[in-house]
């Protein structure tokens, strides 16, 4: 076996405890799951995953693929089946405070 070295990291208990439970499923110690997310930093010179800021800004149409805009669209469904509901005046108003945009 090669030499290792030890990473110290602070995460969530929350976090750790629920990746644990998935890792523990598969079979995988953490110590194992942190190295293969370390190689695929490597072999992809990168983070293996794409990282986007989606986060206070209204979804537009043509970022979603097909199956993320069917999901908004069953979401929404949802939401009006279960009486989660706004009215447009208020979501214009609320658009406007927080993007900055004269609806």
């Amino acid at each position: 076996m090669s030499k290792t070295t030890s990473i110290f990291a602070r995460v969530e208990p929350e976090i750790k405890e629920q990746a644990e439970m998935v890792l523990n499923k598969l079979g995988i110690p953490m110590s194992n799951a942190i190295n293969i997310f370390l190689r695929q930093v490597v072999l992809q010179n990168g983070l293996p995953f794409e990282v986007k800021i989606t986060h206070n800004r209204p979804l537009a149409f043509g970022d979603l693929t097909p199956e993320e805009f069917n999901h908004e669209i069953e979401k929404g469904l949802g939401d009006l089946k279960a009486g989660r509901v706004v009215s447009a005046d208020k979501v214009a108003e609320r658009m406007g405070k927080e993007y900055g945009h004269g609806l």
